[in-house]
């Protein structure tokens, strides 16, 4: 079984191309690792991202260079001759499910929670006991 799901950020902007009677976007996600050694900075791992068809048309559509994505898809190595003639062998991750990760409307709650928050600063309440219940 090959089967693959990682979770990161997109390092650069979709790349579509145009082969034959399909599409194709190329990206790569940046995917930070779990565990770190004890006074280590985490390290992070980079993966060459491929789509096809709709799929890749979707990606094109909705996603960007910094936002957080899940990826589902398998691995594939890929034989192809550099310019010298030189036989080179790439690892790809090929997407067949994309997912959004975080809020696509994040910076819009975040400008309309600190407009919120500047109008219940004006707000005076009354604390007086003197209209409790009890």
């Amino acid at each position: 079984m090959n089967k693959v799901i990682l979770l990161g950020r997109l390092t650069k902007d979709i790349e579509i191309k145009q082969k034959d009677s399909y599409v194709v976007a190329l990206s790569s996600l940046a995917v930070d690792r779990k565990y770190t050694k004890q006074g280590e900075e985490r390290k992070t791992d980079f993966f060459n991202i491929v789509a096809y068809g709709k799929t890749a048309e979707f990606i094109n559509k909705y996603f960007s260079k910094g936002q957080l994505v899940l990826i589902s898809g398998r691995i594939e190595n890929r034989t192809w001759e550099d310019k010298d003639g030189n036989k080179r062998i790439t690892t790809e991750i090929i997407c067949e499910e994309t997912y959004f990760a975080e809020g696509r409307r994040k910076q819009e709650n975040e400008t309309n929670d600190s407009s919120q928050s500047n109008e219940l600063e004006n707000v005076q309440i009354d604390s007086s006991d003197d209209d409790l219940p009890f």
